[in-house]
């Protein structure tokens, strides 16, 4: 983000499950996602940014967890505070090429290959929480081995 506009700034936060089991997984694959998800909530608060008031402050969260209920394998959740994703498209940020950036920003691939990255090629899943101009997280989930 900062390639683009020197000025951007904005927290990142992290909390990492210091138990958290081995899983095999695709380093390069899993970093693809992560990348895309990082790529997404920053601009997502940087575009919150531009019309915020002064007291605003872009904040991006990694959080890393065992899933609940005993099911084993591994948990990332990224949260964002910035500007949601509107219900009315929610069903759809995750089909190929369909992006909410404007032409030149986006190729609408980063979720769906993040998708088929997570699901087809893992095993398992993505889930997503946002609500319009206040956060958007996604959460992924990985089997145990």
């Amino acid at each position: 983000m900062r390639a683009k506009d020197k000025s951007f700034n904005a927290e990142m936060t992290t909390h990492f499950d210091p138990n958290l089991p081995k899983v095999n997984v695709s380093q390069q694959d899993m970093g693809r996602v992560m990348l895309n998800l990082f790529n997404n909530a920053f601009y997502a608060v940087n575009q919150k940014l531009k019309i915020a008031g002064a007291d605003y402050i872009p904040t991006v969260e990694v959080t890393t967890f065992t899933p609940p209920l005993g099911g084993g394998g591994w948990g990332v959740k990224v949260t964002d505070n910035g500007i949601g994703i509107p219900e009315n498209i929610k069903d759809k940020i995750m089909q190929p090429f369909f992006t909410t950036k404007p032409t030149g920003e986006g190729t609408g691939l980063g979720l769906s290959l993040s998708y088929d990255i997570v699901v087809k090629g893992h095993g398992g899943k993505i889930d997503m929480n946002s609500e319009e101009n206040e956060y958007t997280e996604f959460i992924i989930t990985l089997p145990a081995n």
